[in-house]
């Protein structure tokens, strides 16, 4: 570990290099869809077995999650990222040299593990490379990586399927991580507030368990109702992301492949676009506020309600599609102020349990179920009125954000040491 903040140029290649593995984390999530039905033949699994390897992935990444974040917040950052980048690419390659169900299922379910290294403590890295008032920007690159690789997934899941088969395609996503993990132990690992005009307390003069971090920061206001209103705005993006296509194709007469494709380059270009403009945004504004995270996170958020419910409730394509494009600009917008609202909420000793707090709740709360219930609410009415319940959620997670930012402001900075 380094005993200096890394220079600029320094932090910029870490950003460089951990957005190119957010890249290949997203890439490796979304290659098994596009090979489904190659995976379905050549081991005869049924739909329901197809359907279980996308929860065994989440179930072991957001269950796994605390555990990196305590480790993330006790000794060195980079080593924990490089053996999960590892692990997940590794276990991506048995993947496609799995020769029975199990042996798959096994292969998606330690991916998780891997992920969930890197996704808890990667941002805690950053925001010890990176000023406080440039962390909107510097997470909305991070982020950017997620349409752009959630994209190249399926599109490459779907060429590589095609011409090599589903093996290679699992082989060709794994591989570059196995290369890029090594990479991760030669980036700068600096000490924990350096950038925040203190330095946290060495690992070793630390007495709470992980448990009793956890637990505090359940009970700490506003970190525990901004990772509240971050449940709703999950549970809604979850619930669009699995179903849009379909209630396009049933509700609407979209045909299918316009309805997936149509979908998905909406998604990619307004995440990009959204993403990037939130995160200038919020940082143009944190000169204004303190709280500018928060309310550029709540206002984009709240804003985008009306036109989710335009794009759910209207008959016609010049008012749904124009609807469905505004409400994920504004949605993707709150992607990056969000997480750097997160790590200047608690002290730099906390960030990655923070993180992995956040991601085991919005997952457990949010995307995790908000598919099933859609589900249920669709069997016992429609999908068209089944899927009204997405507003809703936007309009929570918009208004708790607010409210947090409200209750930021009176609560005072929180130190870093």
């Amino acid at each position: 570990m380094s005993h200096t903040a890394p220079s600029p140029r320094a932090a910029r290649v870490t950003l460089a290099v951990l957005t190119a593995i957010n890249l290949l984390n997203y890439l490796d999530r979304y290659v098994v869809p596009p090979i489904a039905p190659d995976l379905k033949s050549a081991m005869a699994l049924s739909d329901a077995q197809l359907g279980w390897l996308v929860p065994a992935f989440m179930l072991v990444y957001t269950l796994t999650a605390p555990v990196f974040g305590a480790w993330g917040d006790r000794g060195s950052r980079t080593r924990p990222i490089a053996i999960g980048i590892f692990i997940w690419s590794l276990a991506t390659v048995l993947s496609g040299l799995a020769r029975t169900y199990p042996q798959l299922l096994a292969g998606r379910a330690l991916v998780g593990i891997g992920e969930a290294a890197y996704v808890a403590i990667a941002p805690a890295l950053l925001a010890d490379c990176f000023p406080a008032g440039s962390r909107g920007r510097v997470y909305a690159v991070l982020n950017m990586a997620i349409p752009v690789g959630s994209a190249l997934g399926y599109v490459l899941g779907g060429l590589i399927g095609q011409h090599l088969g589903w093996r290679a395609a699992f082989l060709i996503a794994g591989a570059p991580g196995m290369l890029l993990a090594f990479a991760v132990l030669w980036l700068p690992d600096p000490p924990r507030g350096s950038q925040d005009g203190t330095v946290a307390a060495p690992a070793a003069a630390r007495t709470a368990s992980p448990l009793a971090v956890y637990l505090a920061l359940m009970r700490r206001s506003p970190y525990g109702v901004i990772v509240l209103g971050y449940a709703a705005y999950t549970f809604a993006l979850g619930g669009l992301a699995f179903w849009m296509p379909t209630f396009l194709e049933r509700t609407r007469g979209v045909p299918p492949a316009e309805a997936t494709t149509g979908f998905g380059a909406i998604v990619i270009v307004t995440g990009f676009v959204g993403t990037f403009i939130g995160g200038w945004l919020s940082d143009y504004f944190l000169r204004y506020s303190r709280q500018a995270y928060l309310w550029v996170s709540g206002v984009a958020t709240l804003a985008a309600a009306p036109f989710a419910l335009l794009a759910l409730t209207a008959p016609a394509a010049t008012l749904y599609y124009p609807g469905i494009v505004l409400a994920e600009l504004l949605l993707f917008m709150s992607t990056g102020p969000i997480n750097a609202a997160i790590v200047n909420t608690v002290s730099a000793r906390e960030r990655a349990s923070a993180i992995a707090l956040s991601m085991f709740a919005i997952h457990l709360l949010g995307d995790v179920p908000s598919p099933v219930l859609i589900g249920h609410l669709s069997d016992a009415s429609s999908l068209g009125n089944a899927v009204l319940i997405v507003p809703v959620a936007i309009a929570i997670g918009g208004v708790v954000w607010l409210a947090a930012a409200r209750l930021s402001a009176r609560t005072p900075p929180t130190a870093s040491a």
